[in-house]
């Protein structure tokens, strides 16, 4: 998988109408070691100041410590930079085995049962098609993948457009569109920084999961140590990994 992120392809078309968006949404895994935490802040002066001080005490509950001088941890903050795509090129072909069904209509039925009702319909030779070798819905759509054991099948289907099929009760009016497979040819990628969160290293493991993210919370929303309103943390205790997905922010 690789990083994702809503951009605007510019390209000369004889009619606006033509024109078709593709919209990124940026989705990025990021993997955390072992004794350290990723903090949102409401603001980003507030990460940003926080950066700016870099070493921080971090007053603790001495209630699950033995020795009083343990009470008192230090942190390291530090910019949380990801990499997103600067330049990507994406090449599209054309799946001579498959078609694209859409508009289809939104019925109280199981999904499974559109896909058994579209299989039937276009394995019939009478109906143009041919034995299906795989059905999907696509992931978040109501578009509807068909791939047949043959070649030659699904040219005269696209050129066909739209097609009545039955489905449920009643017969309606689908499209039929090529099936479009990307390959991903190029993809350049620049460092990016989050300008609303901080990662902290050197957190020891001497508390519980629970107590410790709690007193890091508590110790940066106060303003006297620099902090502020805090959005999210996410605390991973030492000998262990985590995983922190970015998304897109819309604040």
């Amino acid at each position: 998988a690789f990083p994702e992120k809503k951009m605007i392809f510019k390209g000369l078309t004889a009619n606006k109408e033509d024109m078709n968006s593709l919209m990124l949404s940026p989705q990025i895994h990021y993997p955390l070691q072992g004794g350290s935490a990723l903090i949102t802040f409401e603001k980003a002066k507030v990460a940003q100041r926080i950066i700016e001080m870099r070493e921080h005490t971090v007053q603790l509950s001495c209630e699950e410590l033995e020795e009083l001088d343990q009470c008192r941890v230090q942190v390291q903050a530090v910019p949380m930079e990801i990499m997103l795509p600067s330049a990507l090129e994406i090449r599209l072909t054309q799946s001579s085995r498959s078609i694209l069904v859409s508009d289809l209509p939104s019925l109280d039925i199981p999904k499974e049962a559109v896909l058994d009702k579209l299989e039937l319909f276009f394995s019939k030779t009478k109906n143009g098609g041919s034995e299906v070798e795989s059905r999907e819905f696509l992931e978040d759509s109501d578009q509807v993948v068909l791939t047949f054991t043959q070649d030659g099948v699904a040219e005269p289907l696209i050129e066909r457009g739209c097609m009545q099929v039955p489905i449920g009760k009643g017969k309606y009016n689908v499209k039929i569109s090529p099936c479009m497979r990307g390959d991903i040819s190029n993809l350049q990628l620049q460092p990016s920084r989050c300008p609303r969160t901080v990662l902290l290293l050197g957190i020891p493991d001497v508390l519980s999961e629970e107590s410790m993210r709690d007193a890091l919370e508590i110790h940066f929303q106060k303003a006297s140590r620099g902090g502020g309103e805090v959005d999210a943390l996410a605390y991973v205790p030492a000998g262990r990994t985590g995983v922190a997905v970015f998304e897109e922010d819309t604040g």
